[in-house]
């Protein structure tokens, strides 16, 4: 069975305009990647996990902030890799500066023996939908459309 995720996609309309918080991912693998490198708030179900509860609890515990429904399901999108993100969207309002990740471990270079500790995600922030569908990973684009679909 493929990897499963579950996130949340923040919106809010700033003078007309519909803006998205993203977030791009910490680490040295990612640290000079930006298109096509940022995320939905997103991270993996944990077995018998029901998607929205995993979407809650990874916004919380990657951006240190407790989001507020209610929640509209955007489906789901499989990404390149194979792993399958669910996606919900809620309307806020949230301070991207206030953005606080866990931290986690990793070998780095793999192979290399030294570990290594930083934040999940090193940064969010609000988009416009066109700079967003510029900035997040390809295979969530499909989110943004939906998005502005139910916004029409």
């Amino acid at each position: 069975m493929a990897r499963q995720s579950a996130g949340l996609l923040p919106f809010r309309m700033r003078d007309g305009v519909l803006e998205v918080l993203l977030a791009h991912p910490g680490g040295p693998f990612w640290s000079r990647k930006d298109l096509g490198a940022w995320s939905v708030v997103k991270g993996e179900m944990e077995d018998g996990e029901e998607g929205l509860h995993a979407a809650v609890r990874e916004f919380r515990e990657e951006t240190g902030i407790e989001p507020r429904g209610p929640y509209i399901s955007l489906g789901s999108v499989k990404q390149k890799g194979g792993k399958v993100v669910h996606v919900w969207i809620c309307e806020a309002d949230i301070d991207a500066d206030a953005v606080r990740s866990n931290e986690v471990r990793m070998e780095w270079p793999k192979g290399s023996g030294r570990v290594i500790t930083f934040p999940e995600i090193d940064r969010c922030a609000w988009f416009g939908a066109a700079e967003a569908r510029r900035r997040i990973n390809p295979a969530q684009a499909e989110m943004l459309e939906r998005l502005e679909s139910l916004r029409r």
